[in-house]
């Protein structure tokens, strides 16, 4: 057989094309959530625009400010600014990046893995992650970035633990510790079969 005859590609059947073609019918769950995407870009800018305005002394801002902060979404009777006011608004928006994070990750590196590639190589802006990402990797990013969300959201919740009973800090605590845990036994199971493959790779 020539090289040439080697080189030659292989007719895929009918049937198998048309399933590998089935995978663009994931192209508008991306596209839903780059709306979704968009909706936390104007969550994000109506928080910061209520917090600068609850500043300068708008009374409808600051009102809306104490609302989204307290506890069953009832505004305190004191109406003023505290600096605890003010952390609980700050951690909300950085939430609110920390999911949009989260967003991106799995629009662009799941697309990446299970459509189609980019080919953003060449790219100057290319993520350092995305030149070696596949189904494994990106489930152990979306598990440190769930993490990173549940932090803050306990972070939020021991700021604010005047307004909590114990029971609600005691189930957040052991959530996040769940999550904390299964991050940590995907990681393994991850590294386990990269150590698998790599010792086949060996022996071959």
């Amino acid at each position: 057989m020539t090289p040439e005859q080697k080189q030659t590609p292989k007719k895929i059947p009918t049937l198998a094309n048309f399933i590998f073609m089935t995978r663009w019918l994931q192209l508008p769950l991306y596209l839903g959530l780059i709306l979704a995407q968009g909706i936390y870009v104007y969550h994000f800018w109506v928080e910061l625009v209520d917090l600068l305005g609850a500043l300068f002394g708008n009374v409808s801002a600051l009102e809306h400010i104490l609302k989204v902060t307290s506890v069953g979404g009832v505004a305190p009777p004191e109406a003023k600014l505290t600096e605890t006011t003010i952390m609980l608004v700050v951690l909300g928006l950085i939430d609110v990046v920390m999911i949009s994070n989260l967003l991106i990750m799995v629009i662009v590196g799941g697309y990446e893995t299970f459509v189609s590639r980019m080919h953003l190589e060449s790219h100057p802006d290319q993520p350092e992650w995305l030149s070696h990402v596949n189904a494994s990797v990106l489930k152990v990013k979306l598990a440190t970035a769930i993490i990173g969300i549940s932090s803050i959201h306990l972070l939020k919740t021991f700021i604010n633990a005047s307004a909590h009973d114990t029971k609600t800090l005691i189930a957040q605590s052991v959530i996040h510790c769940v999550f904390l845990i299964s991050a940590l036994a995907i990681a393994y199971a991850d590294r386990l079969m990269a150590a698998t493959l790599h010792a086949n790779h060996r022996d071959h």
